[in-house]
This record gives structure tokens, C-alpha cells and sequence, in this order.
């Protein structure tokens, strides 16, 4: 969410492009900025690589490991010229593991506080660079099984000297923290859960910086030495968007397509203990409201103004009153006549929301108590990776391209 007058609502793969670049390999993590560069991770193949299968599927498990070499890459670009500053490569090998046909072995986004570079791959590892490309330290885990061979794909987080990554997998899931400066692993909680692919969330409300780390039995909330504070039932069976705060509350949710219950959660400061929702209550002292049905599956929700807006997998946006959960509108079909799919978040930015579709289309809201659809915005080609703002730059990843957006004078 950003509100800059400067940043383009209208684009296409010739229209307000600043540069286009490039990117080798196969990767759906998203491009982060920081100053004037730009980073990315990917990995290459070299052998074939069968193509992602993009729309609405159930299913989708590959059935053999890839015996070609691959490589695991960070990319560091210019931001205003989209040069290739560096590259390193973390690791070359053929893969552990099998992947699902939407996933990649890349889908981890990178993280950065300034002074490093964090690229975390899954079963690969986690390795850290400072911002010349040199590299610091490294971490390995032994790798792990997923559900159906999935693969991974929640990315790490870094704040006030620490990393922390939260593994769901179907043998052995555990949250980590780590010193951002040599690696050493400071505290490790075992999680009671299987495969799960939610970014965890730090949570600096007015009483206490917590890590929140969402899961199919659990959402859970650590102090940052690890120590649990208080756990929430309900979740759907599959949990994959990033929980996140606003107007003091702590939004949670999951929305696996396959279950009935797809629950919102929003939730106040100061919880201990167990405050899971008795059944037929929708609040209680710590949850200010809750939704059964309103999550999206892959998805990450938005809140705009006072709006709480969900954009579903299977191409529909709702809105919500973000402070109540009270509805605002129903789920509205975004492409009238057809089926979209749709991975990556939605963003916001000078009254308008954004929708990024798995077939390069952005489809452009406004923002308000009405939906409206206003046009969108083709760049013709698979996207999954959510994109980034960067001052009066769009950053858009595509299935081979990194966009620079920007409004030409």
C-alpha cells in the first residue's frame, strides 16, 4: 500500500515500462527493493524444465525429482536502470525434492534489513550477503518432506537483529530465530503441524513485539526469545496467507479451497493462554470480530481506508468493514464469462486497488463501498509472485521478466 501520486495505474508490456530485464531460470518469489537496488532470487536448470501449469486445479503433484544440475541464485539489479549489479550462487545440484507444478524451487521471497541480504531456499538453506553481493554466513537444515512434494515456499523475516523462519512440513516443522549477523541460532520451537506455507509476522503492537506464526491446528504467538504467549483453534486445513496489523489489531486467516471453514480472524493486543472461539461465538475478549467463510486461499488480504478487501483464488474480490468485519459488499466476479486465477497479494495505492491475475493481467479497482472495476492492465505472461512499490516504481516479476513501472514524462 502506497499513495504516491507518481506511481502508473495503466501499464502494458510497452506502456509506462522504465526497463524490463530478463531473469534466468524459473522463480516466484518477489523482487524487494531497498535504496536503488533491487533483489531477486531464482534458480536454473540445466536441463529441461517443465512449464508451471497455471488456473484452478486440484492436484498438480509432480511425480519425479529432476535429476539435472540446478542453481540457486540471488540477483542484485539497479533500480533505475534494472543493470545487473551481482549475482551469487548459493548452491548447485539437482534438487531433493519434488515440487508442485504451480511452485518453484525460488518461491521464498528475500529479505533485507540494509546491511544484508537474506535468501532462504527451503530445503537449500538460508544465506546471507551484504549489500555487494559478498557472502556472510549460511544455514542448513536437514531437508525435509512436504505435503504431496510441494515443495516450500514461506519466506523468511528480519527485525531488531534477528531472522526468524517458520518450516511446516509433513516430518519434523519447527520456527527458528537466528543472529542476523553471524547466522548462530539463538532459540528453535517445534511446531506441532504439518505442511503449511505462511510467512510468519511480527507484531509491534502498544503492549509487546510478538512473532506470529499461523498453522493448521495453531495460530501461535512467540515473544522474540521464543516463548509462547497465546494460540487460536479454528484454521482451515491448509494455511498460506501472511497474517498482518492495522487499527491495533493483529489480522489472521486461512481459506484452503477444499474446506467449509475458511475463517478471518481479527484479533486485539494483550492475549495469553488459549482464546480459540467457543462454538457459536464470532468474538470474545480477544478476538474483536471473526469471519467462517471469508478467507482467501493463496492470497494475502488488504486493508485500504477503513476497508478490509479479499481477493479469492478463483477470481473474486469482497470487502469488509476492517474495524467490525461488518460486510461491505459480496464476492463480486471479477471477469464476468470467465475464470481468472489469482496467487499473487493484492496492493493499493491513490484510491485504487490492485489485482494481479496468474495470466499477467492486473485488473484495476476503485477503492470504496461500491465495487467498481475500472480496467486492467495485460503484461502477457504468467505471474505468481506479488509485486513491490519502490517510490514512484511498480516492480512486476513475471514467468521470465522483471518490470519497472513507472509514469513517463
Amino acid at each position: 500500500m502506497a499513495d504516491n501520486p507518481d506511481l502508473p495505474d495503466r501499464w502494458s508490456t510497452n506502456e509506462n515500462v522504465a526497463w524490463k530485464i530478463e531473469v534466468p531460470g524459473r522463480g516466484w518469489s518477489a523482487p524487494i527493493v531497498w535504496g536503488d537496488r533491487v533483489f531477486v532470487t531464482t534458480v536454473t536448470s540445466e536441463g529441461e524444465v517443465e512449464p508451471p501449469k497455471k488456473g484452478l486445479y486440484f492436484g498438480g503433484e509432480r511425480k519425479e525429482i529432476p535429476t539435472a544440475a540446478h542453481r540457486w541464485l540471488t540477483l542484485c539489479h539497479d533500480l533505475k536502470s534494472g543493470r545487473e549489479l551481482w549475482r551469487q550462487e548459493a548452491h548447485r545440484a539437482a534438487p531433493l525434492n519434488r515440487l508442485h507444478v504451480k511452485n518453484s524451487y525460488a518461491s521464498e521471497t528475500p529479505i533485507t534489513d540494509g546491511e544484508r541480504v537474506y535468501a532462504y531456499f527451503g530445503n537449500v538453506g538460508l544465506f546471507c550477503y551484504d549489500m555487494a553481493g559478498k557472502k556472510l554466513w549460511q544455514t542448513n537444515w536437514p531437508p525435509v518432506k512436504t505435503r504431496y512434494g510441494w515443495g516450500s515456499a514461506a519466506s523468511p523475516v528480519v527485525h531488531g537483529g534477528l531472522v526468524f523462519i517458520v518450516n511446516d512440513n509433513d516430518e519434523k516443522s519447527f520456527a527458528v530465530a537466528l543472529d542476523a549477523k553471524t547466522g548462530r541460532q539463538l532459540w528453535r520451537v517445534e511446531r506441532d503441524e504439518k505442511s503449511n506455507w505462511a510467512t510468519p509476522y511480527v507484531w509491534q503492537n502498544e503492549l509487546r513485539t510478538e512473532l506470529i506464526t499461523c498453522g493448521t491446528k495453531r495460530v501461535r504467538s512467540h515473544d522474540l526469545d521464543g516463548k509462547l504467549l497465546w494460540e487460536l483453534g479454528g484454521m482451515s486445513t491448509i494455511v498460506i496467507p501472511t497474517p498482518f496489523s492495522k487499527f491495533g489489531l493483529l489480522y489472521v486467516c486461512s481459506g484452503y479451497v477444499g474446506d467449509k471453514t475458511r475463517p478471518v480472524f481479527a484479533i486485539k493486543p494483550g492475549a495469553s493462554g488459549d482464546i480459540s472461539l467457543k462454538p457459536g461465538e464470532t468474538s470474545n475478549a480477544f478476538i474483536a470480530w471473526s469471519q467462517p467463510v471469508a478467507a482467501p486461499y493463496n492470497p494475502s488480504p488488504l486493508i485500504y481506508g477503513d476497508h478490509f478487501y479479499v481477493l479469492f483464488d478463483f477470481g473474486f474480490l469482497s470487502c469488509h468493514d476492517a474495524r467490525t468485519g461488518g460486510p461491505v459488499y459480496d464476492k463480486q466476479r471479477i471477469r464476468p464469462g470467465g475464470n481468472t486465477a489469482f496467487t499473487a497479494s493484492p496492493w493499493a495505492a491513490n484510491g485504487k486497488i490492485f489485482a494481479l491475475s496468474e495470466d499477467g493481467d492486473t485488473y484495476v479497482f476503485a477503492a470504496g463501498p461500491e465495487y467498481q472495476l475500472l480496467h486492467k492492465n495485460p503484461l502477457d505472461e504468467m505471474c505468481m509472485a506479488t509485486p513491490a512499490i519502490a517510490g514512484d516504481r511498480l516492480l512486476i516479476r513475471t514467468l521470465t521478466k522483471l518490470y519497472c513501472l513507472r509514469k513517463r514524462e
